[in-house]
């Protein structure tokens, strides 16, 4: 944060931190469309869908900043003006000095996000990727320096990303050792005389970095070192851990129940939404092992009757592959049963997920809201 106040870059910041733009599929438009990053920011509201109601929502309770799920834009456009909704967005915000931030795909596969947050909504235990992403790759760099200039390149490998575990960055390990070389004709050296072997107090600087930052990393590093011929390694790490994000998530319901039950269940934690909730399968059938995708998932369909799950969650749900998986049931096996819920309903429990974790960062320095517009475009029943 910068001394005068927390800014629309602090908190986008944050942001990034969770939800790595890089994670956004190729087709997604995510990340700030309106606003300046220097501005000062009091308040923000997080919303689903970038809409009229919700800009004016933004508007009336003067906050600075709008985080929303949905992009505003997925196509190219040559005008902002207020011709057009999606225009009148931009002229409201703009004209009322509030910034517009979407987190989208890059919000649905990681921890804490849609999928997650929906899981976790329903009471779900043991809650894993259904489709698991392979664990980001790491990298390990390890470079000698002459002992005085040692403070310098770590910093410069900070600052490049490198030595971030977990919630901690710049970490290093450094060990004290000999250098020894001999420059020949032709050489530059920053240290020691043309034939004569040398002998320098070095450090061995050990540093991780995700591999999609390696060359960043390195020319970084070179560009700083003061050897004309700097000694490094670079080592790809292999990961034990599971990955932590993917597509969906399955888990396991604490006391089983029929699928009536588990509709009724949905029906009760998710906001309400003239949709409602669409079920698919015997009413009675027993429902323990629970798959979801937050969105549109029925991309998993196949992946959530291979897992073994008694249920699928997802919105948007076509007939021909709704009806194509409910072909595999036979006498004696259910199989999978689906339950089809609003889109927006599927995706708002994601809000107070990240209003929380926007509070444990900036604690009063921000006022966090969750926007009360229900904008699933669905308005009634017949």
């Amino acid at each position: 944060m910068t001394p005068q106040g927390t800014t629309v870059g602090d908190v986008l910041a944050l942001m990034e931190r969770w939800y790595p733009a890089r994670w956004a599929d190729d087709w997604d438009r995510v990340g700030l469309v309106c606003g300046d990053p220097a501005a000062e920011v009091s308040r923000v509201v997080l919303a689903v869908d970038p809409v009229a109601a919700v800009v004016a929502e933004t508007v009336e309770v003067e906050a600075q900043l709008l985080i929303t799920h949905h992009p505003l834009y997925l196509k190219g456009t040559s005008s902002v003006a207020a011709t057009t909704p999606k225009g009148r967005v931009v002229h409201t915000l703009v004209s009322h000095g509030c910034a517009l931030f979407a987190a989208h795909t890059n919000a649905d596969a990681p921890a804490d996000g849609v999928s997650e947050a929906l899981a976790l909504t329903l009471g779900l235990e043991d809650v894993r990727p259904l489709d698991p992403d392979a664990a980001e790759p790491l990298d390990k760099l390890v470079v000698y320096v002459p002992a005085d200039h040692a403070e310098r390149i770590r910093q410069v490998l900070a600052e490049w990303g490198a030595g971030r575990i977990g919630d901690y960055d710049s970490a290093s390990f450094s060990s004290d050792g000999e250098g020894r070389f001999r420059p020949l004709s032709g050489a530059r050296p920053a240290i020691g005389t043309i034939g004569e072997l040398e002998t320098v107090p070095e450090v061995r600087i050990e540093v991780v970095l995700p591999r999609f930052r390696r060359r960043d990393v390195v020319e970084a590093m070179l560009a700083a070192h003061p050897y004309e011929e700097p000694a490094y390694d670079v080592v790809g790490l292999a990961s034990l851990d599971e990955p932590a994000r993917g597509s969906g998530r399955i888990g396991v319901l604490r006391d089983p129940m029929s699928l009536r039950e588990f509709a009724a269940l949905v029906d009760q934690r998710l906001r309400p939404t003239a949709h409602g909730v669409r079920v698919a399968g015997e009413p009675d059938q027993p429902v323990r092992t629970v798959a979801l995708c937050g969105g549109a998932g029925d991309f998993l369909l196949d992946r959530a009757r291979a897992a073994g799950a008694d249920v699928y969650l997802t919105s948007d749900l076509r007939h021909h592959p709704a009806s194509e998986l409910r072909e595999h049931a036979v006498d004696g096996d259910p199989s999978t049963a689906l339950v089809d819920v609003a889109h927006w309903a599927a995706e708002w429990t994601w809000l107070p997920v990240l209003q929380r974790k926007l509070v444990d960062e900036l604690g009063d320095t921000v006022e966090v809201l969750v926007s009360t517009a229900v904008t699933d475009p669905w308005t009634f029943r017949a």
